[in-house]
């Protein structure tokens, strides 16, 4: 397919992952439309993105593309008040009850509100002349040359009373709208095989409320916290939002779920390891009720292993691998597929190539989303030798982690998606590792060399 400049591309859902798709899109076609059932009115938590009131974050990997995509976004941030730092040195960490070492690594992490940092993005994309957004659209299905050998555009229908279905032309239609995508029945429909798929059910739930905090707990740092583990499966994200306002997300899996009840809330904070966001919150004036997100499993569509598939369309974000969100991957995996696309419009774009290239982007956040649930016994999934060994290492540096700053900063290299899961094997750090682990074991308190 031929990426005219005359020609007009449509991508399905104006969310993260839908804006980063159209601001590349708008380098290589004439018109961008983004089909969105939301009307946008300003940085508020759409109805459709139940998750926008839970803690976010963009990891450094995520923060160095999306500058790419958007020079001078992440000062905007700043000037804003969003919460921009170290990855270790302004975060506290916690593993097992006990502190990860921190150090300065030189990787920021972006902490908005899913809201702020959306209606950000989504200023940068409306300001491209060749981009407009079709709000307040249902979309119908796909439009598709009578073969179906080529999609040729989308059936919308405005979600209004008396509205009637309309269809947009496109040379390129890109599907962006997230876990609940439709793009698997669309293709039955158009007569192509099953995606095959692969799941990690994890039936995790986040139960999230905000706080004006009496007490300040965070000194320099812009967040708290607690990583879930086998050994302590409650976890919790506790975010300085600016000023003296905050936002607690407390997570628990395999149907141990944050109530959402006040008084059960706060008994749930108090349960977890470390007793940091208890003593923060006793005493905070609670701004919010406790609001609760479920996510039944991580999902892979492979559409990579297809042998056939139509031109002229293309699945990215969520809709083409979700991750379980307590990683907080799925902003940054989704910056990584759009650049990716991004270096397939110099020529003719094929969904195989493409697709090929995006699965290689998220390999690296699936082996370490999925490996890492898979090391609770009651997650399902398919577990190999790989995931057993890769399980009982990681386990190993997050002990090593609380004695050393380096193998810290090394995690969270791989925790961020700048180096992969591999480099926490190189020999050097491997004998930091084992000795580092140890040491943790056996309760000295002696620095690693």
């Amino acid at each position: 397919m031929s990426n005219g400049s005359a020609e007009r591309a449509v991508v399905l859902g104006g969310s993260i992952s839908g804006l980063l798709t159209a601001r590349v899109l708008a380098d290589a076609y004439g018109e961008v439309l983004v089909v969105d059932r939301d009307r946008f009115t300003g940085p508020g938590v759409r109805q459709s993105v139940p998750q926008g009131r839970h803690a976010h974050g963009l990891l450094a990997r995520g923060q160095q593309a999306v500058e790419e995509l958007f020079p001078g976004l992440t000062g905007e941030l700043r000037a804003a008040g969003v919460p921009v730092g170290d990855v270790s040195a302004r975060m506290r960490w916690y593993v097992d009850g006990h502190r990860l070492r921190p150090g300065p690594t030189g990787l920021l992490i972006i902490g908005a509100a899913r809201p702020v940092l959306e209606h950000h993005v989504r200023a940068r994309v409306a300001a491209l002349p060749n981009v407009r957004f079709v709000e307040g659209h249902d979309i119908t299905g796909l439009a598709a040359t009578p073969d179906g050998n080529r999609v040729t555009g989308v059936h919308v229908q405005e979600r209004a009373e008396g509205s009637t279905p309309r269809r947009l032309d496109a040379a390129l239609v890109v599907d962006a709208t997230g876990r609940g995508s439709r793009a698997p029945k669309w293709l039955r429909d158009l007569g192509y095989p099953e995606v095959p798929e692969e799941r990690v059910k994890v039936d995790l739930a986040y139960t999230s409320r905000r706080y004006r905090l009496r007490t300040n707990p965070f000194t320099d740092e812009q967040s708290i916290n607690v990583i879930a583990t086998p050994g302590h499966p409650r976890g919790a994200f506790f975010h300085t939002l600016g000023g003296d306002e905050c936002l607690l997300s407390l997570t628990g899996l395999l149907g141990d779920h944050p109530p959402t009840d006040p008084e059960g809330f706060v008994a749930y904070a108090k349960s977890l390891p470390v007793p940091d966001i208890h003593e923060a919150i006793a005493d905070a004036e609670p701004l919010t009720e406790p609001v609760c997100f479920r996510f039944p499993a991580s999902t892979r569509r492979h559409y990579e292993r297809l042998t056939r598939f139509p031109e002229g369309f293309l699945v990215v974000g969520d809709a083409f691998c979700v991750f379980n969100p307590v990683y907080g991957q799925g902003m940054t995996a989704a910056a990584l597929q759009a650049r990716t696309l991004r270096q397939h419009l110099g020529g003719t774009l094929r969904p195989a190539e493409f697709f090929a290239d995006a699965a290689r982007v998220v390999d690296a956040p699936w082996e370490i989303a999925a490996g890492g649930d898979l090391a609770f016994p009651g997650v399902t999934g398919r577990r190999s030798v790989k995931t057993h060994i890769g399980n009982a290492y990681v386990s190993r540096v997050q002990s090593a982690a609380t004695r050393d700053a380096e193998v810290t900063n090394a995690f969270m290299r791989v925790a961020g998606l700048i180096d992969p899961p591999q480099a926490l094997m190189r020999p050097r750090l491997a004998l930091r590792v084992l000795r580092g682990a140890r040491r943790a074991a056996r309760g000295d308190d002696q620095l690693a060399a």
